[in-house]
């Protein structure tokens, strides 16, 4: 070998032995994404370290369930230490980067912290704690010099993040719109396919493992929300701003809404929806109107899918598992590998947590749901009886609301009430907002007006 060459895999100028020495990394809690991240790991170990140029080793677990702990690791064939201690597993001056799997917003929010400290890199799965302290953990580790890596924290194994952080970095994006919770869309899924009511398909996604005991961050659109602000905020350049997002879920969505839909060609499915407007950002979460030929309509169980347009791209769509062990511990394990490689790089020079450098982070305003563009499917039950439909026309009409199509059907035998469904043309949400309580107000409208958004994504 001549002088100026280096062993293979190790630049000139490296010192080859620290690039030969394992990251020692420190995982905190073992369930389920830990399990498949050590899984993950032992399988493919050789592949991952000629990626990452250095064996990548989880050295240390901290699990309140040790004996847990042990059975996942013994399982997997590696070694590693095992502490009930999470605190000093991120103080370990051993223990190079510190994946934090443990979820929630109070204890994460500290182990994240003192991991920074302490001058670790962290790795994280947890879209709620970066949704709601993610401007205060990033500010941290600019300061101190190290990296805070995101990918399993939306979409699952989708590589969403790096795809809008570095993949589209030439491209002003217009607009995201993206599937992005799977229970959900497992939901909707089973209503739309078996004609069930939502509470009974919940149930299934209970027994199936694929909703909560209380799966309240689920249906009703929260976990979306922290996925969609963080998707929002390296898009545009903007802080993480999860507590203005106007957040609606599907527990109160009626299968006879999934049915009428279907007869005008189009599928329900609860979106994340983010849009770059004259007056502001839209940032908001609730089930959408999508017409049956778009891709997006068409991923259908616990599959996620994000759209993303871009002014020089277009329209791109990344799909795949959006949970799960090993869909999850892909992107986690990701993460280990972008730190490895840049683990010796000037921290001014990697790519910046939230896209845009730090300095050119600014807040936009968030349009209230109000001062929003949409078109709108509207369902209503009404007497049978002539000049009804004129009179809600005309509170339409008198609202600059246009209406698109329509549909009256025909009474059941016996009844004197009938469904009115229409598609309205784009229009201010204040406006339909407005014409609803005229609506409502009508002597033959029974009950409340049923109002979903509709979205071309073109």
């Amino acid at each position: 070998m001549s002088a100026g060459d280096s062993p293979e895999g190790v630049p000139a100028g490296t010192d080859a032995s620290a690039r030969l020495t394992p990251i020692q990394v420190g995982l905190l809690g073992i369930g389920t994404v830990g399990g498949g991240t050590f899984a993950v790991l032992a399988r493919n170990r050789e592949e991952i370290r000629r990626r990452a140029g250095r064996e990548i080793r989880i050295a240390a677990v901290a699990d309140r369930d040790t004996a847990r702990a042990a059975q996942v690791i013994a399982a997997a064939g590696v070694e590693a230490t095992i502490t009930s201690d999470a605190f000093a597993l991120v103080r370990d001056p051993a223990i190079d980067i510190v994946v934090e799997l443990i979820g929630g917003y109070t204890v994460a929010r500290e182990l994240v912290l003192a991991a920074i400290a302490a001058g670790k890199h962290v790795v994280t799965a947890n879209k709620a704690l970066l949704a709601k302290h993610g401007n205060e953990i990033f500010a941290a580790a600019r300061a101190a010099g190290v990296m805070v890596a995101y990918e399993a924290a939306v979409g699952g194994g989708i590589p969403i993040i790096k795809a809008l952080r570095e993949g589209l970095a030439a491209n002003r994006i217009e607009w995201i719109a993206g599937i992005i919770n799977g229970t959900s869309n497992f939901i909707l899924s089973e209503m739309r396919d078996k004609g069930l009511a939502f509470e009974t398909v919940l149930r299934e996604a209970q027994g199936l493992g694929y909703a909560e005991a209380d799966p309240t961050f689920d249906i009703e659109g929260i976990d979306a929300a922290h996925k969609l602000t963080l998707l929002s905020a390296i898009a545009f350049g903007t802080p993480i701003e999860f507590d203005r997002a106007h957040v609606e879920g599907i527990s109160k969505l009626d299968a006879i809404d999934i049915r009428y839909a279907a007869e005008f060609g189009y599928r329900i499915k609860l979106l994340g929806i983010t849009r770059r407007t004259s007056n502001g950002l839209e940032l908001r979460v609730h089930p959408t109107l999508i017409s049956e030929r778009r891709l997006i309509a068409n991923v259908e169980g616990v599959m996620n899918a994000v759209l993303v347009k871009g002014d020089a791209v277009g329209p791109t769509l990344y799909c795949g598992a959006g949970a799960g062990a090993e869909p999850t511990a892909s992107a986690v394990i990701a993460d280990l590998v972008d730190v490895a490689r840049t683990l010796a790089a000037d921290p001014e020079h990697r790519v910046p947590h939230l896209a845009f450098q730090a300095e050119s982070i600014s807040a936009v305003p968030i349009l209230p749901m109000a001062d929003v563009l949409t078109s709108c499917y509207l369902r209503m039950r009404v007497l049978d009886r002539p000049g009804v439909l004129a009179d809600i026309a005309r509170a339409l009409a008198d609202r600059g609301v246009s209406i698109e199509a329509m549909v009256q059907k025909e009474p059941a035998a016996g009844e004197a009430s009938v469904d009115i469904i229409m598609l309205t043309h784009p229009t201010i949400e204040r406006a339909v907002d407005e014409a609803i309580t005229v609506i409502e107000a009508l002597a033959a409208v029974q009950g409340t007006v049923t109002r979903l958004r509709r979205e071309p994504l073109l």
